[in-house]
C-alpha cells in the first residue's frame, strides 16, 4: 500500500531534525574543547613538587608557619618605594623566618605582578626560561601569570623562552610563592629561571626587565641563598662579601667576587640582576634587612647554609633615569663581556702588585680590546676618590692600556698613599676608555656629560674626564673654570687665546 505524502514528509523531517541536532551538538562539543585549550588546560598548571617536603602542605598548617615567622618583626612604614626583594630558598625550618623580613614589607605595599627570579638547581641550559604553560600552584592555590608581561618579555629578548627541564623540579622559585600569597592575595606572576648566570646574561636580563615592568606596579624577587657546608665561622666570613656589596649596590664587584671564589651564592645570577635592573628603575638604597645561616636555627655549626633578605629602594622624588638619558660619555661599541673582563684584568693587575707578584697573563681574545686606545682607572673607596690616572694616548692595546693605569691609580697616584692590601675588597674600580684628542677653537662645540676636556698653556695642563662635569652638576663654563684650575691656572684662562683646549669622549663602565 502506498505511504500518504504527508506521512513521507514527517518521516523526512524527523530524519532531517535529528540531524541538524547531532551537528549542533558536534559544535557545541567542539567549541567547548576549543574553548578548554585557550584557558590553558589542568594539565599545564605547574604542580607544586615541595609541598609536605620543604613546607607544609595543609593550607592551614602553611599560612600559620608563615604568619608565625611574621610576627615577631615589627612593623614599618617608610616613604620609599620598594623595587626589589633579595630573599632565601631553603626550607621554610632552615631560612623561613629571614624570608620573612622582606615579605613584612608587603603588608602595606602591594604590587600587582610579582617577577621571581631563581637560578637552576637540575636543568642546564642557556640563557633565561619563563613559564607560559598556566599558573604556579600551591597549597594555598594556583598563582596566574601574568601572560602581557611574559609576552613583552618572549618579544624583547629571544634568549628567553620556555625550557621545561628548568621549571620541573626546581624549588627555589616556588619556594617564594606561599610568603606572597599570604601577604598579597590576587597577585600575578611573572616565573623565571637563570641556567645561564654569568654577568652578561644578568646584563641583558636586568635591561629586558626594566624596559617591560616600568610604570606597572611590578616587583622584583630574586631567590638566593648564599654560602653553603662551611663551618659557622667561614660561612659568614664568605656571606659578609655578599652582603658588602649588596649594601654597596655594586653588582658588578659581586659578580667579580663570586667568579673568584671570595664568596658564594647559588642564586648570584638572580641577585645580580636584581640590582642591575633595580638601579634602571630608580632604586638607589639597598637595605640588609636580615642575615642568620642554618647554624643559628639548628645549632649545628660544621656545616652550615646562609640566608639573606633585602630590599632595594627608591627615593620617590627621585626622577625615573629610564625617562631621561643618563648615560655619561659614549658608546664604543664595548660588549658587557669586554667590560666585565677590562673590570678583572684591572682588579687582578692591583691585587699582584699588592702582592708582589707577576700580573697574570689573562687571555684576551675580543678584538675590540685589542683596539689601541687610551684609558683612565679611577678608584674609590667607601665612596671617597682613591686613584686615578690615565693614559691618553691610544698607542697600545686597550686591555694592557687598563693593566697598567689600573695599577698607576693604586700605587702610584701622588695624592695618595699607596693601596694596602686590607683595602683591596673595598675597591671600586671605574674605566674609561678614550676617544682621540680633538683640539677645538670654540667652546660652544663641548656637550657637558659627553666630552672631557684637557686646557693647556704654558708647560701647564688639566683635564677633567666626561663623568666629572655631571657628578657636580656643572655647566660648560664651570667645566672650563675647574680643568683651568686644575692646570693650576686662572680660572678664566680658557679665555686666552694662548690656552689650547681639547675634547675627547670616553665609555664610561
Amino acid at each position: 500500500m502506498a505511504t500518504h505524502p504527508i506521512t513521507r514528509n514527517r518521516h523526512f523531517c524527523g530524519r532531517l531534525l535529528l540531524l541538524l541536532c547531532t551537528i549542533a551538538v558536534l559544535q557545541i562539543v567542539g567549541s567547548a574543547k576549543a574553548g578548554e585549550e585557550k584557558a590553558a588546560p589542568a594539565e599545564l598548571i605547574r604542580k607544586s613538587v615541595i609541598a609536605g617536603t620543604w613546607y607544609p602542605a595543609s593550607p592551614q598548617d602553611l599560612q600559620k608557619a608563615i604568619r608565625t615567622f611574621m610576627a615577631p618583626i615589627p612593623e614599618r612604614e617608610t616613604g620609599k618605594e620598594l623595587i626589589a626583594l633579595i630573599s632565601p630558598h631553603a626550607g621554610y625550618a632552615y631560612s623561613g623566618q629571614v624570608a620573612a623580613y622582606g615579605y613584612n614589607l608587603l603588608k602595606h605595599k602591594k604590587f600587582e605582578t610579582v617577577v621571581v627570579i631563581a637560578p637552576s638547581h637540575h636543568a642546564v641550559f642557556e640563557g633565561v626560561s619563563v613559564y607560559d604553560r598556566g599558573g604556579y600552584q600551591t597549597p594555598l592555590g594556583i598563582v596566574p601569570l601574568d601572560r602581557d608581561i611574559i609576552e613583552l618579555l618572549i618579544q624583547k629578548q629571544s634568549r628567553i623562552r620556555y625550557v621545561p627541564e628548568a621549571h620541573s623540579r626546581e624549588h627555589s622559585l616556588e619556594i617564594q610563592l606561599p610568603f606572597l600569597q599570604t601577604v598579597m592575595p590576587g597577585l600575578k606572576l611573572v616565573p623565571l629561571v637563570m641556567g645561564d648566570q654569568s654577568y652578561a646574561t644578568c646584563q641583558w636580563l636586568a635591561d629586558a626587565l626594566a624596559q617591560c615592568i616600568r610604570g606597572r606596579s611590578t616587583l622584583i624577587v630574586a631567590s638566593s641563598d648564599l654560602s653553603h657546608f662551611h663551618s659557622y665561622e667561614e660561612a659568614r666570613r664568605l656571606d659578609q662579601v655578599v652582603i658588602d656589596n649588596v649594601r654597596k649596590f655594586d653588582p658588578q664587584n659581586l659578580s667579580f667576587d663570586l667568579a673568584r671564589g671570595r664568596c658564594e651564592a647559588c642564586g648570584g645570577g638572580p641577585m645580580i640582576t636584581a640590582l642591575l635592573a633595580a638601579r634602571q628603575l630608580g632604586a638607589d638604597q639597598a637595605e640588609i634587612l636580615n642575615y642568620n645561616n642554618s647554624g643559628d636555627v639548628t645549632g649545628d655549626r660544621s656545616r652550615v647554609v646562609g640566608y639573606l633578605a633585602a630590599a632595594l629602594w627608591k627615593d620617590p622624588d627621585q626622577d625615573d633615569p629610564g625617562t631621561k638619558s643618563g648615560k655619561v660619555g659614549v658608546d664604543l661599541g664595548l660588549s658587557p663581556e669586554d667590560k666585565a673582563l677590562l673590570h678583572r684584568i684591572a682588579r687582578a693587575a692591583i691585587e699582584a702588585h699588592c702582592w708582589g707578584k707577576a700580573r697574570p697573563n689573562i687571555k684576551v681574545s675580543s678584538s675590540k680590546l685589542q683596539e689601541s686606545r687610551g684609558a683612565f682607572v679611577t678608584l674609590h673607596k667607601n665612596g671617597e676618590l682613591r686613584g686615578c690616572i690615565g693614559h691618553i694616548r691610544g698607542d697600545r692595546p686597550m686591555a694592557e692600556t687598563v693593566a697598567e693605569m689600573a695599577v698607576a691609580a693604586a700605587f702610584q697616584d701622588r695624592r695618595f698613599a699607596p693601596v694596602t692590601a686590607d683595602e683591596l675588597e673595598d675597591l671600586d674600580i671605574e674605566i674609561s676608555v678614550m676617544t682621540p684628542l680633538r683640539e677645538i677653537t670654540d667652546v660652544n662645540e663641548i656637550e657637558v656629560g659627553v666630552h672631557g676636556i684637557i686646557v693647556q698653556q704654558d708647560g701647564r695642563s688639566g683635564l677633567l674626564l666626561p663623568q666629572v662635569a655631571t657628578e657636580y652638576g656643572w655647566d660648560r663654563t664651570e667645566l672650563l673654570q675647574n680643568t683651568c684650575r686644575k692646570a693650576h691656572l686662572p680660572a678664566d684662562a680658557w679665555k686666552d687665546k694662548e690656552t689650547r683646549i681639547y675634547t675627547f669622549s670616553a665609555d664610561v663602565f
